[in-house]
């Protein structure tokens, strides 16, 4: 209600009315419409790009991730080791490690430390992500979560668009101000040169 009354202020004709103001409102009115513009227009491009390369990862994984069966062959005590590759689950908190064989997509059968959520006894299988090649994989995505991150990735554009627009409105607003204090500056220096002189009509 007061940001209405002033921007009200600003465009009313009155003496205490100054070119600043007007501008000033102006270039308020324009962040307003920028925002309620662009913001979900950017928001909605790049949650619909985010989710056309989403769902090509989506496919991608699951043409070439597959689900075998793997044999637990033994329990591993201690913390699972630190990964290069943060997809897979070697290194998740809350896992126990074991040694487990399995055959991958070519037929061949492979051997390695794995990391499973619940424990396993020996000779007890459990499902586990391969590659192509038989080698461990991270769980493929899927198109909820794809259309989650899309929404996100979305929201958060048009967050930005509109952080962008309020920074350049200050900025703006910044600028007027200067120039408005520097009027009150020169003005202020001449109403000193002629303060109390009885032709200056003071």
């Amino acid at each position: 209600m007061v940001r209405a009354t002033a921007l009200a202020w600003r465009w009313r004709r009155n003496p205490l009315r100054r070119r600043t103001d007007v501008l000033e409102s102006w270039v308020g009115l324009a962040a307003v419409v920028l925002m309620l513009l662009a913001g979900p227009v950017t928001g909605w491009v790049t949650g619909s790009l985010a989710h056309e390369a989403l769902r090509h990862t989506v496919r991608e994984q699951h043409r070439h991730r597959h689900l075998v069966t793997a044999t637990t062959l033994r329990a591993l005590r201690g913390r699972p080791a630190e990964t290069a590759d943060r997809e897979t689950t070697a290194s998740r908190e809350g896992h126990h490690r074991v040694v487990a064989r399995w055959h991958g997509p070519d037929g061949k059968e492979r051997s390695g430390v794995v990391s499973v959520r619940h424990r396993t006894r020996p000779g007890q299988p459990f499902p586990l992500w391969t590659d192509d090649h038989g080698q461990l994989s991270g769980r493929p995505l899927d198109y909820d979560t794809a259309a989650i991150h899309a929404g996100l990735a979305g929201a958060g554009a048009a967050t930005v668009a509109c952080g962008l627009v309020e920074a350049v409105r200050r900025l703006v607003v910044w600028r007027l101000m200067q120039r408005r204090y520097a009027r009150w500056d020169r003005a202020w220096e001449r109403a000193g040169q002629t303060w109390g002189r009885a032709d200056a009509g003071s």
